[in-house]
């Protein structure tokens, strides 16, 4: 670990995408901030309102629906969508429930995709049969289409688990719709690399002294899968970002008037001739998103990559 992350401090160009997410995260928690500033919040309408540009009012939204462009003043920074919100706080808000989705349907997915992987690799026979089964079926479908068809099912019935309901308009929802439909892109490679470890001669040393089932799987493998965790980690929150925009451009995941990107950019596209301010700001956020994400993690993965050394020392 300290050798991976020593080379992970010289790889200047992962640092720098690993900066940009931390800064948009920073943008992301500074939305009441802006909110303040603008003085209006993100899910109040204004169809009526006026604002002052170049000395004389204009509306909001003018009569033939279409909102005002970008002022590059306090209000309507990024102007207005065609509910005569602000698109600027709306963009942060968006951000804040985007980045909350995509971070903690990951976690749920390492979680889901290390106990599974872990319990199919170590005791293999049946338990590994009826498991793999299970991630095959999941596998088999497109993930956009099965998170739109669970999406969909879950928001209009929302989610009885006896103990727990979990209301259809409710963000855990996407989450966990998202952790459902990835889970099979990490137990996969921990259930390959468990069946390797189970056999090495420090699992048969624990076992010698009388470890059980589940102190070796916790205790002696699970230790030895961190590397695979810590690389596949920041790929999972990018793709379940991604995952959750393409759910709200559908209608599937943040239902309005909550914002997300995927939502912003639902509305942007119907006004692209019109207002073309409404998917490009959104869209230039959620790409440089998935792009610092998605540069970090590979160079994570070249840090953790043994055989990466001698390029990455060069």
């Amino acid at each position: 670990m300290r050798t991976a992350l020593g080379r992970l401090r010289r790889h200047r160009a992962a640092l720098l995408f690993g900066a940009l997410f931390l800064v948009l995260v920073g943008v992301a928690v500074a939305a009441p901030l802006w909110k303040d500033v603008a003085g209006r919040g993100p899910l109040a309408n204004n169809l009526e309102g006026q604002v002052v540009l170049g000395g004389k009012e204009v509306n909001v939204v003018s009569l033939e629906g279409v909102p005002i462009d970008p002022t590059w003043g306090k209000q309507y920074f990024l102007g207005a969508d065609t509910n005569g919100r602000d698109s600027m706080v709306r963009l942060l808000y968006g951000a804040r429930n985007s980045l909350l989705i995509g971070v903690a349907a990951a976690l749920f997915t390492t979680l889901l995709g290390t106990l599974v992987g872990l319990l199919a690799g170590f005791f293999r026979g049946a338990v590994d049969g009826v498991l793999r089964s299970i991630l095959d079926v999941i596998w088999a479908f497109p993930v956009i289409l099965l998170g739109v068809a669970l999406g969909t099912a879950l928001a209009l019935g929302g989610l009885n688990l006896g103990i727990v309901t979990i209301d259809g308009e409710s963000k855990l929802i996407p989450i966990v719709v998202i952790a459902v439909v990835y889970v099979p892109y990490l137990a996969r490679p921990v259930r390959g690399q468990v069946l390797s470890l189970r056999e090495q001669e420090f699992v048969e040393a624990a076992r010698a002294q009388g470890a059980g089932p589940f102190r070796t799987m916790f205790s002696e493998i699970l230790p030895n899968l961190t590397s695979t965790i810590v690389v596949f980690f920041p790929i999972l929150v990018a793709n379940a970002i991604l995952l959750e925009a393409a759910l709200s451009f559908l209608g599937a995941g943040v239902r309005p008037p909550e914002p997300s990107w995927g939502n912003m950019i639902s509305v942007g596209v119907d006004r692209i001739v019109t207002a073309p301010h409404l998917a490009i700001a959104p869209g230039i956020m959620l790409m440089l998103t998935v792009l610092s994400l998605n540069a970090f993690g590979d160079g994570v993965r070249e840090a953790f990559d043994p055989r990466a050394k001698l390029r990455m020392d060069a």
